[in-house]
């Protein structure tokens, strides 16, 4: 619009106030006053009449066939963009044909991921599986070249076929517990749990072991309770895996520590040893199935090498995780949290102990 309802309701104005006064100067007895006054007047009278026809009543209709053609503009556009794909089908099938290659190609590098998984797995499955049934073989095929006649060769060997045996079943039953945890066969049960008494429960299963490398096991507490929220047989699980292993890789004449760190709402239970520790480019994957810091060594010590495996899913399953701080050569501790339990009050509170 080249003018606005005020410009030309001015210029209108103008035009009839003109007119008017030229008119009125045809007549001999109107004065210059006359015209002056008549001018003023027909002006402003032309001007606020004009003014008001043109904008309520013309330009408001205008911009509304803006708003309008607008509108028309925007449509047409979008029309023309579907009409200019659809007269460009390839280039909407090429996009979908890259996306699809997109798609099947993270399909694929999953797929060799897994199958990665599956051949790692299954060869270190099989290995592990063969140490102890060839080393039972061993003893079994001695015995029976003649070696059973001798009763003290004999009871040696039957105890070392025995221990092979019993670290094949174990093996077997920590891979089935593997299982069964990571395909969701064993439920967590919920209950109120005392970490004390579990960790005392769990030195004295390894009473033995610890007394054979002179190893010291203590709890550092200052509570004689210390109640959390969680499956007592998975979390009795964990300890055992965990002190296990904090024994094995203590030094002789070392020592084990449990403490608890106690907060408002979770309990943080800390297994601590002095002995090897772990390398730091190590710590990313010891809680990988089979991995294993020093193949050689730990093969020794004994273990399937699926203790912190087990250790990492039940913590899972109880919404937390494990989590190490270790120096080689200083020692190790792991560490886990639980919620801290709630009893039920006289009061008819609920209190966090």
């Amino acid at each position: 619009m080249l003018y606005n309802s005020r410009s030309l309701a001015l210029l209108l104005a103008v035009c009839i106030a003109v007119i008017t006064t030229l008119f009125l100067s045809l007549f001999e007895n109107v004065n210059s006053t006359a015209l002056a006054v008549t001018f003023f007047i027909s002006f402003s009278v032309s001007y606020l009449l004009t003014f008001v026809i043109l904008e309520f009543l013309i330009f408001r209709e205008i911009k509304e066939i803006y708003k309008l053609l607008d509108k028309l503009k925007k449509r047409e556009l979008n029309v023309a963009q579907a009409k200019s794909a659809k007269l460009n089908p390839l280039k909407n099938i090429t996009e979908e044909i890259f996306d699809f290659a997109d798609l099947k190609q993270k399909e694929i590098d999953d797929l060799k991921k897994l199958e990665a998984f599956r051949r790692e797995f299954i060869a270190d499955v099989s290995h592990e599986l063969k140490t102890p049934i060839f080393a039972a073989q061993g003893f079994v095929h001695t015995l029976l070249d003649g070696a059973v006649n001798d009763k003290a060769v004999r009871s040696k060997f039957l105890k070392k076929a025995a221990r092979s045996l019993d670290g094949l079943d174990m093996l077997v039953q920590d891979l089935l517990t593997l299982s069964q945890i990571e395909t969701g066969q064993i439920k967590m049960r919920f209950d109120t749990v005392d970490m004390i008494q579990l960790t005392e429960e769990v030195f004295e299963q390894f009473e033995t072991k610890a007394d054979k490398k002179d190893v010291n096991c203590r709890i550092d507490s200052k509570s004689r309770k210390v109640l959390v929220h969680a499956d007592r047989q998975r979390i009795g699980q964990v300890m055992t895996n965990l002190i296990s292993n904090a024994i094995k890789h203590s030094h002789d004449g070392g020592e084990v520590i449990v403490s608890f760190e106690i907060g408002k709402k979770n309990v943080t239970t800390i297994v601590t040893d002095f002995g090897e520790g772990i390398p730091e480019e190590h710590q990313p994957r010891i809680f990988e199935r089979f991995y294993r810091v020093d193949k050689s060594r730990s093969r020794e010590k004994g273990g399937t090498g699926l203790g912190l495996a087990i250790v990492k899913h039940i913590l899972e399953g109880h919404h937390t995780k494990a989590e190490v701080e270790s120096k080689a050569g200083k020692g190790s501790s792991f560490s886990f949290k639980l919620p801290k339990a709630k009893t039920e009050k006289a009061d008819g509170q609920e209190k966090t102990e």
